[in-house]
């Protein structure tokens, strides 16, 4: 029998950031027969996530992950510095760095492992950066289709379109009277929510002037820019419950009857899948992290920003058109976009990958 073969996932901290539980999961669901989990980071912080790896039975252990680029000069040096330190012994490193570095798999060659591959989690491109983590990589997965035409066409390693697993018997339709009764809301009330960081670039105010006369919003995200954090609350009416970061999400959104996502640019965002496997009708922006998920119409409303207080109408005096199109979400993530599929399609990129 053929030894498991040992992947090392990098990242560079296990916070409360979606990219750590994402790889998490990945690492987590494994068949350890065919590989075996290590997880590096940069520097411990001491939170759920990482005592979460440690519950999973995989290692976590600390090492320096990249080094400066510049001066370029000196660049071998803090390269075989950095791979003397690193973690030794591994068949393939999974880079979950979100950033442009391409440090990382010059590290991961001076330490031995020459099989270096990245997930592509954002629709950044354009620096001569990107361009070298691309041309360093053994193997790439990438979050959408979109992605795999604009950035790496011909690209001639193995290449995969895996989007963001998640757990459908977490996120499954029950119960959400417990939340309905914390917001205030009668049982003919109609509850749009929105679970994101609240940036800029995640359109919560554009949500909030859309919003339908008699609907309710629930915004769920942690204030990351406190100016446009205290925008927001200043543009909300009594309708609108701005509640900060929530720990339970899929309370939220079994209390919900729609699911609103408003992101000026996303590669794949989970708050939409979980929103889906809960069987929520869902309206999102039309962009690129959102084309292959929402078929407009039939999981929810996919439109423009301009549109979005249509689209919102629509479904809020529909009830029959929310129940349809929810039902649907959640046949969609039950076939494909399920965890267990996500990390089916890394393991076979990575025989795929260890077999070159």
């Amino acid at each position: 029998m053929t030894a498991a073969r040992r992947v090392l996932y990098s990242i560079p901290n296990l916070d409360t950031a979606g990219s750590g539980a994402a790889m998490l999961a990945v690492a987590a669901g494994l068949d350890r027969a065919r590989h075996e989990p290590t997880v590096v980071v940069r520097e411990r912080r001491g939170t759920g996530l990482e005592d979460a790896v440690e519950a999973a039975g995989i290692e976590l252990v600390e090492a320096t992950l990249t080094v400066p680029a510049r001066p370029y000069h000196r660049l071998p040096v803090r390269v075989r510095r950095a791979g003397r330190a690193a973690p030794h012994g591994f068949d393939l490193w999974h880079s979950f760095h979100y950033l442009d570095d391409y440090t990382e798999p010059l590290v991961a060659r001076s330490a031995g492992c020459r099989r270096w591959l990245f997930t592509k989690k954002n629709m950044a491109w354009d620096t001569r950066a990107w361009r070298l983590r691309r041309r360093f990589a053994s193997g790439v997965a990438v979050q959408n289709p979109t992605m795999l035409d604009a950035f790496f066409p011909g690209f001639p390693k193995p290449i995969r379109v895996v989007p963001p697993g998640v757990d459908a018997d977490h996120f499954a339709p029950g119960d959400g009277t417990a939340w309905r009764r914390r917001l205030g809301l009668g049982d003919d009330d109609v509850l749009v929510t929105n679970v994101a960081h609240l940036l800029p670039n995640k359109g919560q105010s554009d949500l909030v002037r859309a919003l339908p006369d008699g609907a309710h919003l629930a915004l769920a995200g942690r204030p990351l820019d406190e100016a446009y954090a205290a925008e927001v609350t200043r543009l909300a009416p009594a309708r609108v419950h701005v509640l900060g970061p929530v720990d339970d999400v899929v309370g939220l959104l079994r209390a919900s009857d729609l699911f609103a996502f408003a992101s000026e640019q996303e590669a794949c965002p989970v708050a939409v899948i979980e929103a889906m496997s809960t069987g929520l009708p869902v309206v999102v922006t039309d962009i690129a992290g959102t084309r292959h998920l929402v078929e407009d119409g039939v999981h929810g409303r996919r439109v423009g920003r301009d549109r979005l207080a249509e689209a919102l109408g629509g479904l809020v005096v529909d009830p029959d058109a929310r129940r349809r199109m929810g039902s649907a979400g959640r046949a969609r993530v039950l076939a494909e976009l399920t965890v267990e599929r996500e990390v089916a399609a890394y393991q076979d990129l990575y025989d795929e990958v260890l077999a070159r």
